[in-house]
């Protein structure tokens, strides 16, 4: 929803006297900017003024006018409770806006009663006294006995279209060449890609850091990791896709040749033809065997940023303030376009909704506020959803249509195998040449890919402490003999996703094969 919308839309509810609204944004200037000129401009089809004056209040200021001037009062009302009282009081037509009013003023009783009471009186006062409350707050959560009495916006972060104007303020003082060498044409599209997902604020503070910081030049690069440093908190995080793509994943044909395809869903052509925005997948398998690893890889092969959903950071102690900081999760994530959303282990976000109420609702509140958001989300995000341990998985969130499908990602199959020793021989470096791939796939049944992976870790030490010589295959075989893989370890764990999988899961993988890919046969 882009801003002017939103602007009409707080324009509308106030033009229809609707007595308290509560604007949810982190982006208190932004929100003040966009709405106080039109408010007080207002005109009707006539061309008669039916303009408002403003009034602003905060706890420190006390009340101020639209220029910042103290009016009614002054600093005299940095108690709430008067200001409500001035409010019912005054004759003036004026919109209110109260930026401390949500967090901890509503926990008084007597603040949310003379709330309630404006909101029976306010729309009845004849319109040349008429008023509205906005109220600016961080979070959308209000008590139960005010649920009826405020309408909630939900101010979106900036897009692309704003985001080019802030880039565009960002250069207007400079001309000429000097413009020019600022930020080159094919650089402009990458620089407001690398911003989406800021506030505005944030979006003009990275621009100018930029020019001060890279020798007077907008580098995209500096400004995506800016990003990073400014997105990564309460609950989401910017990672590095892994570069290789698909090919960093050894295996799991099937869902590589799913997510090819799903990859052709995001262009203008797809939209034209009809073909809906893919969604996401859910992943249940065994600890190791790529799930991760996927995630890492489609960011790359979608060429859109990778964003993990850090739940536990998003957890708080305060009432109300995990949902909001998964909701601030979401609204980045909107704001961002197209990107590929990791969400890790995710019946450990969900664990208590199938507890009953053993963290005090606050789990069930979490996946009621994942579940409408995935349903409602109209963005380009991909959600990639991992689990090790599907039992903990509310049933709503294995409802068929919250994912595009669901995949289970079992052991990997000894062709499977021998594609993971050569993506983490390639990895490292390293040929397989004089290595017997045969035998050593045959020595890891039952490995996962991270097992694989770690006897490469081991043998590498083992030979530079060696005098740095060549990996032979006996070094592989004797770091095989001392590991014990998690199939054995956790061998009722994995018999139990096995036994879920069927019917309910599409296999990631290809059936065991008894035929390598240089055509040599492991049964031999």
């Amino acid at each position: 929803m882009s801003q002017i919308k939103l602007v009409n839309d707080v324009i509308a509810l106030i033009k229809a006297r609707n007595p308290i609204i509560l604007i949810a944004t982190v982006e208190e200037k932004r929100v003040e900017r966009a709405l106080i000129e039109p408010l007080m401009t207002l005109k009707n089809s006539r061309g008669e003024s039916t303009a408002f004056d403003v009034r602003l209040w905060d706890c420190d200021s006390g009340i101020t006018d639209a220029t910042g001037q103290e009016a009614d009062g002054g600093k005299g009302m940095q108690d709430i409770s008067s200001v409500l009282a001035a409010i019912r009081d005054s004759e003036r037509r004026a919109v209110w806006f109260l930026r401390d009013a949500v967090t901890p003023w509503l926990q008084d009783p007597t603040v949310r009663r003379r709330l309630r009471n404006l909101a029976r009186s306010l729309p009845s006062s004849p319109a040349s006294q008429a008023r509205s409350i906005v109220m600016i707050a961080p979070s959308s959560d209000i008590p139960p006995d005010l649920v009826d009495h405020i309408s909630v916006v939900k101010w979106k972060l900036p897009d692309r279209t704003e985001i080019a104007r802030i880039l565009d303020t960002a250069l207007s003082p400079y001309e000429g060449e000097v413009r020019a060498k600022m930020l080159a044409p094919e650089d402009r599209d990458a620089a407001i890609d690398a911003a989406i997902g800021l506030t505005a604020e944030s979006a003009q503070a990275t621009f100018a850091q930029s020019i001060v910081t890279q020798g007077w030049r907008i580098v995209p690069s500096f400004v995506a990791d800016e990003k990073k440093r400014i997105v990564n908190t309460k609950g989401i995080e910017v990672y590095d896709a892994d570069p290789r793509g698909l090919d960093a994943v050894g295996g799991l044909d099937i869902l590589k040749e799913w997510l090819s395809t799903r990859r052709l869903g995001f262009s203008q052509e797809a939209r034209s033809f009809g073909v809906p925005t893919p969604k996401g997948i859910l992943l249940v398998g065994v600890p190791g065997g790529g799930k991760s690893l996927t995630a890492k890889a489609v960011a790359a092969a979608f060429a859109c940023p990778l964003i993990r959903f850090d739940s536990g950071a998003a957890q708080s102690k305060w009432v109300g303030e995990s949902q909001s900081n998964i909701r601030n999760v979401f609204n980045v994530v909107d704001a961002m376009g197209k990107c590929v959303l990791w969400v890790d282990e995710i019946e450990k976000m969900f664990a208590g909704a199938t507890q009953g109420a053993a963290d005090g609702g606050v789990s069930s509140d979490a996946l009621g506020t994942f579940l409408t958001w995935m349903q409602e989300r109209t963005g380009q995000s991909f959600v990639i959803a991992t689990s090790n341990d599907v039992s903990k998985l509310p049933p709503e969130l294995l409802r068929k249509g919250r994912w595009d499908d669901l995949f289970f990602v079992d052991l990997p199959t000894s062709k499977e195998r021998e594609a993971i020793f050569q993506v983490v021989l390639k990895k490292y470096k390293r040929s397989p040449e004089g290595l017997n791939l045969s035998v050593m796939v045959k020595e890891t049944k039952d490995f996962t890919g991270a097992e694989i992976e770690a006897l490469m870790s081991d043998v590498l030490f083992k030979t530079f402490a060696d005098g740095k010589r060549d990996m032979r295959t006996e070094d592989f075989q004797e770091a095989i003999k001392s590991t014990v893989p998690l199939a054995k370890t956790s061998a009722d764990k994995i018999k139990a996703l096995r036994d879920w999988a069927p019917g309910r899961a599409r296999n990631a993988s290809l059936p065991e094969s008894v035929v390598s890919f240089d055509g040599r046969k492991f049964d031999e």
